[in-house]
């Protein structure tokens, strides 16, 4: 069966949207524990806890800190606004001596705290959405800047496991998914 398609568009606030609320959750019951990725070396069990990390940090929950030089983040945070997908190799400067110990007792577990972060995200009030929170390559980061991180970083994550494909242009957001179920 293919993979549910979602048509890449980071600049249009609706379409991310519905990616994190509809398509993600649709996906991630799909992920197993036995799926191994198309590269890199996270277990499902690490990407999800890796995911539920970074809302974490958009929420405020976590905190981090940001190696790259301040002279360099605005340069690098025109990546956000491209819609270019997150290269496939890339390595988090904050990961570079390896991922942290897993949080969760489970991929269950795990999978239902990245749902509960991503649902703090995504309803929080005003007044807290647009708190700066330090990201480890961009710096501190408002509301909107943190929504398109997530869609790259997520949409990366769920290609990384064959749980998503990037759709045709004019493809509906989720149209292959919603037909598996």
């Amino acid at each position: 069966m293919p993979s549910p398609s979602f048509p890449f568009d980071v600049n249009d606030e609706r379409s991310r949207t519905q990616f994190l609320r509809g398509v993600v959750p649709g996906a991630l019951p799909l992920l197993h524990d036995r799926m191994l990725p198309a590269w890199g070396r996270m277990s499902p069990q690490q990407m999800v806890e890796h995911l539920a990390w970074g809302f974490d940090l958009s929420n405020g929950a976590q905190a981090t800190h940001c190696p790259v030089p301040e002279e360099k983040r605005d340069r690098m945070k025109l990546f956000l606004s491209s819609n270019q997908p997150s290269p496939r190799d890339f390595m988090n400067p904050v990961l570079v001596s390896g991922l942290p110990p897993l949080r969760y007792p489970s991929l269950d577990a795990a999978k239902e705290a990245l749902g509960e972060a991503c649902n703090r995200f995504l309803e929080q009030p005003t007044s807290a959405a647009d708190v700066p929170r330090v990201h480890p390559l961009f710096g501190p980061l408002g509301r909107e800047e943190w929504s398109r991180v997530h869609v790259k970083h997520v949409f990366h994550h769920l290609m990384q496991f064959g749980l998503i494909t990037a759709a045709r242009p004019g493809v509906a957001a989720g149209a292959d998914l919603a037909a598996r179920h």
